[in-house]
């Protein structure tokens, strides 16, 4: 498997620490508010990244935080800490919020067949294991205390910037405009491990520590909960590309610092969700969660499969047009395959050419798009429907698109249809074939509503399996030619 490190800004062969097992992390939601569709395009990309290694016959420990403490709004160590923002709003204790957050994020994860990772944590139960990140960082030298809280020392690094190669100035922590600079720092991009003293007194969550009561700063959270589950090694990190710098940079310097040796190899980052007016956020308004997605009619799997289309490390585009037209690519592919029967026995050699070639496809850096068009390829093959329902079977035990199960439910609404129409006295004559017969009734169907386009579609998918449908009254007549 080819995946590109963005560690290394090239497409690598996947190695893992431990031979055919893979220790993966992804970086979870902070449960102060909704997750807005844009952060879960990484969940949905990074469950068809375990998925498709679980395919690839690899065993896979796959660990995944819960943020609900110490995230604050800037990426500065200042501001706002989000989950105190999401308890004034809604008038509630800062854990009352991150339970309801926490059930909302799975409940949208589940609409979206996103698996439950191995091991989820929450923040707030690793505690002690912060601490003692903290202490070895002191005892080693890369880590000091200065007004009451203890900072990171980024100028013992030999190498900080891991991800970019942006000078000092450009990423400088701390500095930005409206951005109020932490005068307690050695160095501008130093970051904070451990809060004692902070402007928000009221903060909520508070434990006793070496250095007095206080809270974990954001970054030691994915440290400590990775190596309390992964281990020392860690094979593949996930997350969104905007926690490249300086989230996982943080990550990277304290976890390294600490063990002594390299962490994690692999670097999966996945790329933000625009819409016509820039990158999706909270905090712009524009705020589209997957109930919302529902409210207006849309099957939340519709939006899984206009990810699918574009490849991760591409700025995909979100407008109501483009979501329209995956809807309605993902309804005709439903279709489609709601005409396979089980007729036929599997051809086991064709199904392993499909399993292979997936794997070769979709493993170069987790083509998705090319995984989509195999479907298609599947569809058009000269081999048994059986065949094809058990190759497409396969592809989405790694999509999760609910395929067949949609198809299922496809088939019997054109069952239904097809006996109401005999009921009115509508027949179709034809050979038998259960497939022909429901794309005539379609065609018969997009003709009745004035859907042409349609209606000469089906006919030209037809004839390019050889069939000639004449129409009769009250019915219609089909034939191989």
């Amino acid at each position: 498997m080819l995946l590109y490190n963005s560690a290394t800004h090239k497409k690598e062969e996947f190695k893992t620490h431990t031979p055919n097992h893979v220790e993966m992390y992804t970086c979870g939601p902070t449960v102060y508010h909704f997750a807005h569709i844009g952060n879960l395009r990484s969940y949905i990309m990074e469950d068809v990244l375990e998925k498709f290694l679980r395919f690839a016959g690899y065993d896979v420990n796959r660990v995944m935080n819960i943020t609900d403490v110490g995230h604050l709004s800037s990426d500065a160590d200042t501001g706002e800490d989000k989950m105190l923002k999401g308890a004034k709003r809604e008038h509630k204790t800062v854990m009352e919020i991150a339970k309801f957050y926490t059930d909302a994020f799975f409940s949208d994860c589940q609409k979206l067949n996103i698996k439950r990772p191995d091991v989820v944590e929450p923040a707030t139960n690793c505690i002690n294991e912060y601490i003692t990140i903290v202490s070895g960082l002191l005892d080693k030298g890369y880590a000091y205390l200065a007004g009451g809280n203890v900072y990171f020392d980024t100028s013992k690094l030999d190498r900080y910037y891991v991800f970019n190669d942006h000078n000092e100035d450009d990423l400088a922590v701390g500095v930005r405009e409206g951005v109020e600079e932490d005068t307690n720092k050695k160095n501008r991009n130093d970051f904070v491990l451990w809060f004692t003293k902070s402007k928000f007194e009221d903060q909520a969550l508070k434990w006793d520590s070496p250095w007095g009561v206080g809270y974990p700063g954001w970054h030691i959270e994915c440290s400590g909960i990775s190596l309390k589950y992964n281990g020392e090694y860690l094979d593949l990190h996930c997350g969104g590309i905007d926690n490249a710098f300086p989230h996982h940079t943080n990550e990277i310097a304290q976890s390294e610092s600490y063990l002594g040796h390299t962490w994690c190899p692999q670097w999966f980052h996945v790329h933000h969700l625009n819409t016509n007016s820039g990158k999706m956020s909270k905090s712009k308004g524009e705020f589209l969660t997957v109930s919302l997605l529902e409210e207006k009619g849309y099957d939340p799997l519709a939006y899984r499969f206009f990810c699918l289309q574009s490849h991760y490390r591409k700025g995909l585009v979100f407008s109501w047009e483009n979501l329209d037209n995956a809807v309605v690519a993902y309804q005709k592919l439903i279709a489609k395959i709601a005409t396979l029967t089980e007729e036929g026995e599997v051809d086991e050699a064709v199904k392993q050419k499909y399993h292979e070639t997936f794997l070769q496809q979709v493993g170069n850096d987790l083509n998705t798009s090319m995984a989509v068009t195999l479907i298609y390829d599947v569809l058009k093959a000269k081999t048994t429907p059986a065949t094809k329902l058990a190759v497409i079977g396969e592809f989405d035990s790694v999509l999760s698109l609910s395929l067949l199960e949609k198809a299922a439910e496809k088939r019997k609404e054109l069952v239904a249809q097809q006996q109401a129409q005999a009921q009115k006295g509508y027949t179709i004559h034809g050979e038998g074939d259960d497939a022909i017969d429901a794309l005539v009734l379609q065609r018969a169907e997009a003709k009745k509503a004035k859907n042409f386009a349609e209606a000469d579609r089906i006919r030209d998918e037809l004839k390019a399996q050889g069939i000639e449908v004449t129409d009769v009254p009250n019915g219609a007549v089909w034939k191989r030619i």
